[in-house]
């Protein structure tokens, strides 16, 4: 099977010449991850381990807007990452002069742009992220978006901007949800399956439950988004730093699909890897294509 993670961060410890957000230290420990640098060629190494063959990197928010990080590694181990890069979204002519850089990057395979935090929480209903849509759908740009408040928005957008491909993180839901207060986050993602230019991340799933992996209480919810978004629009990914503090490795993330949640094998062929890599235009090597259609056929 062919495994694509579609979010990982990667990062380097704060310095003087390289320093954090004004509050992101905190920001890290509220949602969970290691405050650690995460290099690399540690996920590299966890990603073997596992089986991974791909990851997509959103730089952190911690760093600001930089991608520079992100860059070094996907130049240094070609193939194994793509980029969701980070824009200045209240900066339109800055974030418009990356935009047209982006399109001709090798590595950079899209933008994620948030929605959630306090300074930019309102910027796609004030005004401030107008300019952005209609660029990057003329660019053919895909998007991902962090904005677990504003689905009825992330609807018109899409519905005007139809050519404009939206990826929306984390099954939509709000930070710090968990169990079955998930489930109105999760219908009012699974319910935008009615726009066929919105997929939807199935990721970082045990921090949404309170119960043992592989916490089969949150099943059914996955099961909501893949069964109205089809698992082509369904895209595996970990939020690993997240997660490795908590006893969790990158072959758990993929067992709760492969092993533990009921899917069948050619619904796995796309929510691990297959969907994204077509969302994103991101050729999968020949033989490994040729893997997955085998398996799927039961050869």
């Amino acid at each position: 099977m062919f495994i694509v993670d579609s979010q990982i961060h990667l990062w380097k410890e704060e310095t003087p010449d390289r320093p954090w957000v004004p509050g992101a230290r905190e920001r890290i420990r509220l949602n969970g991850h290691r405050e650690e640098a995460f290099l690399a060629e540690e996920a590299v190494s966890l990603m073997d381990e596992a089986g991974v063959n791909r990851a997509l990197i959103l730089p952190p928010s911690w760093e600001g807007d930089r991608i520079d990080y992100a860059l070094e590694a996907a130049e240094q181990y070609d193939g194994r990452f793509g980029i969701m890069a980070r824009v200045p979204q209240n900066d339109p002519e800055e974030g418009e002069r990356l935009l047209h850089l982006i399109k001709d990057s090798e590595h950079i395979k899209g933008v994620r742009l948030t929605f959630h935090r306090p300074q930019d929480r309102n910027w796609m209903i004030d005004g401030t992220n107008d300019w952005y849509w209609p660029l990057a759908e003329k660019l053919g740009i895909p998007t991902m978006v962090h904005a677990p408040i504003w689905k009825a928005e992330l609807g018109q957008i899409a519905e005007k901007h139809p050519d404009l491909k939206i990826i929306i993180d984390h099954m939509g839901i709000m930070a710090r949800c968990v169990d079955d207060a998930i489930g109105y986050w999760v219908q009012e993602t699974a319910d935008l399956h009615v726009h066929p230019n919105i997929s939807v991340k199935v990721s970082a799933l045990p921090g949404y439950s309170t119960q043992p992996f592989p916490n089969y209480n949150i099943e059914k919810y996955v099961h909501e988004v893949v069964d109205k978004m089809g698992p082509e629009r369904a895209h595996f990914g970990t939020d690993i730093t997240r997660l490795l503090g908590h006893g969790l490795t990158w072959t758990d993330t993929i067992e709760q699909f492969t092993k533990y949640y009921s899917f069948s094998p050619e619904e796995l062929d796309w929510i691990m890897g297959k969907g994204i890599c077509k969302v994103l235009d991101w050729e999968i090597p020949a033989e490994a294509e040729a893997v997955t259609v085998g398996a799927a056929a039961g050869n």
